[in-house]
Parts: structure tokens; C-alpha cells; sequence
């Protein structure tokens, strides 16, 4: 959080003047409209994935944080601003207190179509209590993150994490009726071999897949070019056995879709390392303490709390959103190699929000 520029004061916020902010459309220097929001409700896992952060992990203050009240109100300032879409991540979202109140009230922006989809990024641990009422609140979709379907290797992977809870959340959010697409980070030397096993199981039980290359960002306890798999060899390796059919299928994010003809199901890739998917980019984040990332892969952000804070008017949010936007980079730096053994980002995944 130290890298924060563009900070912000009652006055004035960066060159744009409150006086002229308002909720128009937020384009990029690239003519990108930014339509895409992705939150970080908290910095919080019930998990310690080897790949994402470190056993001991020192998390944020819990009086750093935006309330959720706070987090709604922004949300709906983007939503004035042109966001259609909202993904609560973490962290885990599901293990913030009273979430499901941020839930309903984001809700009520899809059902009076201000907003076309609320999604949520999940581990699982949590769903089998939320499933029902996310439904309910007008979730339809979600993602849950699964490396293995070995209860062994996920408890040694997450370090806490307990696999039968995660397959208990997803019966129940298939019975509740929510829409699942699986994510498999692809790790050298523990899950590539297991891939066509958790496809298969994935679309046997009418889910998408989605595998991601490791991203390099905050210092873990292992070294990331131990683990680094390129999806270009994954997908090679796919198929041998898979006829994979590019498919222009998108969601809003940044996989790349195929259908995978043996199954009838869909899978993606996510490549920031072997090709990024920036040129396309519509998204920008929000973490949980109000900080605007522009970019994943980049530390330049603004500080959004303060406008919050300063005024119950939204002309100072407005403001300070515009004059970020313009800062928003054409791609990120990310690189993977033995001569960056430093992160390329020094926050953490769970910081910034997956």
C-alpha cells in the first residue's frame, strides 16, 4: 500500500476538479470503456494456499477497512459511472462478517437493472451456509477456486483447507441453482497430471473450467518458478487426449474460451505470464481499505476512501475515479523467471482481490 499515488485531500483530488465530476462514463487514454468491477471485500482467507500467501500472514487492521455500507456506496458510484458488472472476491468474501448485507443491497441494483450480474469468487469453505440466500439475493454465477480433487494434496496445498466442505458448497450451490465455473491455478509438479481429471469432473457435473497460470505477486514460502507451468504446454498436453475447438464464448474477464468436444463443455485459459490478456482489459479494482487499482499487474492506484470520507456528496468519488482512469495503464509488467526472483507485484493476491 505504500506505492498509493494520487492520494487525495478535501480540496482536491489530483487535476480533476470536484466541481465538474459527475457520473458519466469512465473510458480509458485507450478507449477502453471501463464496464467491469471487481471488489475485495477483505484481505481474509480461512485458507493459506502455498501459492498466494505465506503461512503466517500479517492481514490489514480491521479499522483500515471500509465498512460495508462504505463498500456499497462506492460500488454504486461505479454503477453510476457505467460499471455492469460486479465480482466480490477477497480474500474470501464469504468469510467477512455480515457480507450477505452487501450481497442484498448490490442485489437490488441487478433486479432494478442498473446492474446485469453480480457474480462472487469463492474457495468453497463457506458456500454450503450462503449458497441458498446468494441465489436468493440474485446471484446466478460463481466461481470457486479447486488445484486438486485429492483431499491429501488440497490439504496440503490450501494448508487448512478441508476438500469435503468445499464439495458440500458445491451440491449446495448447484442445488441452489447458482451457475459454477471451477478455477485450477496449473502448478509443476503437483496438479498438472490432474487437469483432464478435474476437467472431466467438471464438466460431468455441467461446470466450466477455467485454468490460470501462477501470477507473481507478494512473497510467499516458495520459490514461483518451481511451480510455473505455461498453459501453452498445458493445453499441448490437453490434446493428446481433448479435441479443443476455440470458441468466442466470454464472460467479461479474461479467459480465453474452447470447447472441449469430448465433453461438450467449455474451458478457459488464463495466460498473464505466456500471453496477457490486456488489450481487451475492462476492469479495474477496488480493495477492501478503498484503494482503485487500475491494473493488476501494476502498483499505481488511487485512494477512493478519502473522497468517501470527506463527503456524503459523490462529486469528490467521481473525481477522484476520473482522474485514476486516466492513469490506467496499457498492460502490466508481470515476468516469471530465475533472474526476478522477487515478486513482480508486492501486494498480495488477496490485497488486491482475485
Amino acid at each position: 500500500m505504500n506505492s498509493i499515488v494520487g492520494s487525495i485531500g478535501p480540496g482536491s483530488i489530483g487535476n480533476a476538479s470536484p466541481l465538474s465530476a459527475d457520473a458519466s462514463p469512465m473510458i480509458d487514454p485507450f478507449g477502453r470503456a471501463i464496464t467491469y468491477l471487481r471488489v475485495s471485500v477483505t484481505d481474509r482467507c480461512d485458507f493459506r494456499c502455498t501459492y498466494c500467501m505465506s503461512e503466517n500472514m500479517t492481514f490489514l487492521p480491521k479499522k483500515d477497512l471500509l465498512t460495508l455500507e462504505e463498500l456499497n456506496r462506492l460500488c454504486s458510484a461505479f454503477i453510476a459511472k457505467g460499471v455492469r458488472r460486479i465480482r466480490l472476491t477477497g480474500g474470501e468474501p464469504l468469510v467477512r462478517k455480515n457480507i450477505m448485507f452487501l450481497v442484498r443491497e448490490l442485489g437490488r441494483q441487478v433486479q432494478a437493472g442498473a446492474l446485469d450480474e453480480l457474480t462472487i469468487t469463492t474457495n468453497g469453505s463457506q458456500l454450503a451456509r450462503h449458497a441458498q440466500e446468494l441465489y436468493d439475493c440474485g446471484v446466478r454465477r460463481i466461481n470457486v477456486s479447486l488445484d486438486t480433487l485429492d483431499p491429501g494434496k488440497f490439504h496440503a496445498i490450501t494448508r487448512w483447507g478441508d476438500l469435503s466442505k468445499v464439495m458440500e458448497g458445491i451440491d449446495a450451490a448447484q442445488k441452489a441453482g447458482l451457475k459454477i465455473k471451477l478455477n485450477t491455478v496449473a502448478l509443476k509438479g503437483f496438479n498438472e497430471g490432474e487437469i483432464p481429471e478435474i476437467l472431466r469432473f467438471a464438466h460431468g457435473r455441467g461446470m466450466d473450467l477455467t485454468v490460470i497460470e501462477t501470477m507473481p505477486m507478494g512473497e510467499i514460502d516458495e520459490d514461483r518458478t518451481d511451480r510455473y507451468l505455461p498453459l501453452s504446454e498445458l493445453r499441448a498436453d490437453l490434446e493428446k487426449q481433448f479435441t479443443l475447438v476455440d470458441s468466442a464464448y466470454a464472460t467479461g474477464g479474461p479467459a480465453r474460451y474452447v470447447t472441449v468436444r469430448e465433453t461438450g463443455g467449455r474451458l478457459g485459459f488464463i495466460t498473464p505470464l505466456t500471453h496477457n490478456f490486456c488489450e481487451s482489459c475492462n476492469r479495474v479494482r477496488v480493495t477492501c481499505t478503498g484503494t482503485l487499482y487500475m491494473c493488476l499487474g501494476q502498483n499505481d492506484a488511487a485512494d477512493l476512501r478519502s473522497a468517501l470520507r470527506t463527503s456524503e456528496d459523490n462529486a469528490l468519488i467521481y473525481s477522484a475515479i476520473d482522474e485514476a482512469i486516466t492513469r490506467k495503464p496499457k498492460g502490466h509488467d508481470f515476468i516469471i523467471d530465475r533472474t526476478h526472483n522477487r515478486p513482480a507485484v508486492a501486494r498480495h493476491m488477496s490485497v488486491t482481490g482475485g
